[in-house]
This record gives structure tokens, sequence and C-alpha cells, in this order.
């Protein structure tokens, strides 16, 4: 059995259930909160993000390393690990001249874990 995602089930009433819609409302987190939550899931939306968190969730590295992993250059990684930073999904720190970087905390890890989760289930 395929599923059409394609059409959308509508109802053929125009009833409000108020005492549903109102508990939802009384729920809601703030719009800021929303545009906050909404900006975070964007910096997922970029498939070398994903990767760098991926490789960050194996292993602490340096640009060099994630570079050489993504086969990609130094300035595109160091780009790309700004945006991740903005977002405090990585951290780094510096030993010597070398800076490493891995996930936050435990709860990038957690996102990332079932964001990968829910995508294999589907399949």
């Amino acid at each position: 059995m395929t599923k059409n995602f394609n059409s959308v089930e509508k109802c053929d009433c125009n009833v409000i259930h108020e005492d549903v819609v109102n508990q939802v409302k009384d729920k809601m987190p703030e719009e800021e909160n929303l545009y906050d939550l909404a900006e975070l899931f964007k910096v997922f939306g970029d498939s070398t993000r994903i990767k760098i968190l991926w490789a960050l969730n194996e292993a602490e590295m340096c640009v060099c390393d994630i570079a050489a992993l993504l086969n990609m250059t130094q300035s595109a990684i160091s780009h790309q690990l700004r945006v991740l930073r903005q977002a405090t999904l990585v951290k780094n720190r510096k030993e010597g001249k070398v800076v490493y970087y891995s996930l936050d905390d435990e709860h990038v890890k957690h996102i990332f874990d079932q964001g990968l989760i829910h995508i294999n289930e589907k399949r």
C-alpha cells in the first residue's frame, strides 16, 4: 500500500472544536521561542553541516581532519563550523596551535540521533 502525499485530507464541515483549540493555545510556546526553534532546524538543512555533525558525533576533530574526511577546503569547513558554533551545536578547544571541535553537548547528539532513527524507521 502506497501513501499519496500529494492530496490533503480536509474536513467537510466548519465546526471549530474550541476546547481543543484553547487547550493547544494555552500550551503553545512563545512566538520568539518558535522562531528560534525554526532557525535551529534551518541549520540542520545543509548536507555539509550534517556531515560535520555526524563526524563530530563520532570523534573530536580539527578543521584539517574534517576537511580531509569530507574532501573539502579548510575554508569551506571553517565557514560551516562558524554557522554551527553560532547555533551552539558545536564547541571548540585549543591545544597549542590546533583547534579541536566537538558537539556542544548531549542535546545535540540526541537531536542528531533522533533524526537518524526517524529516517531509518521509514525505510
